[in-house]
């Protein structure tokens, strides 16, 4: 979707701004200390290539920004060539509900999912990842999550791929979680209520009992 790496530091920056937020202005856009006339060099390089467009409110990622940004390192902005593996967790409560986290970075920033994380090279198994990023991300210890099942995920804007992510799903109950800004419960006739991201309902669905291990693989055009 896109052809060339962003390499300059000040492009990176423009970048990594966007990545937390839909819109930016010029203003937010530019790195402390940065010539103004290069700056604004760099910003209209990255609208020549597509990665931002222009809007009332400021700038924003296009759908090639949003590939992009699927696709590179957060913290260094290094391009990845293969598809993103996580653990994704559908934690339950006795009731049925499942534990929804908001996103807080593009792609899908401020939709809806279930809690994951990366897969790491040095996991040892999928479980364990999955214990680890229930660890990282809800702050919980001495979990067992149980790998229910596997979903591969693409995402297309006008024919064209947005992300690939490999998803190990994997499921446990838990008594109580508080909920906060960024962290509901929601029962899961309910979940059209919720701006979801990419096929977070169908994987609720396929995956709710987990009485026998699943894989599917779902496309979806935006």
């Amino acid at each position: 979707m896109f052809e060339q790496e962003i390499t300059h530091h000040i492009q990176k920056h423009i970048i990594s701004v966007l990545l937390y937020q839909k819109t930016a202005r010029f203003s937010e856009l530019r790195p402390p200390r940065a010539d103004t006339n290069l700056f604004s060099y760099h910003l209209k390089l990255l609208r020549k290539n597509k990665f931002i467009n222009k809007i009332d409110r400021g700038y924003t990622l296009t759908p090639v920004g949003l590939s992009y940004v699927d696709r590179v390192n957060a913290d260094k902005l290094f391009v990845r060539h293969q598809p993103k593996m996580i653990t994704m967790l559908l934690v339950q409560d006795g009731f049925g509900n499942v534990l929804l986290q908001q996103r807080t970075k593009q792609p899908y920033i401020d939709t809806w999912t279930l809690p994951y994380g990366k897969v790491h090279i040095d996991d040892e198994s999928v479980q364990v990842g999955a214990m680890r990023e229930a660890y990282e991300k809800l702050g919980l210890e001495g979990v067992k999550p149980r790998h229910v099942g596997d979903a591969y995920i693409r995402v297309k804007v006008d024919g064209a791929m947005l992300s690939s992510t490999l998803v190990h799903v994997c499921r446990f109950e838990l008594h109580e979680y508080p909920e906060a800004e960024h962290i509901r419960w929601c029962a899961p006739l309910k979940l059209q209520q919720y701006e979801l991201a990419p096929a977070v309902e169908t994987i609720v669905a396929r995956s709710f009992f987990g009485d026998e291990f699943f894989f599917d693989e779902y496309t979806v055009e935006l």
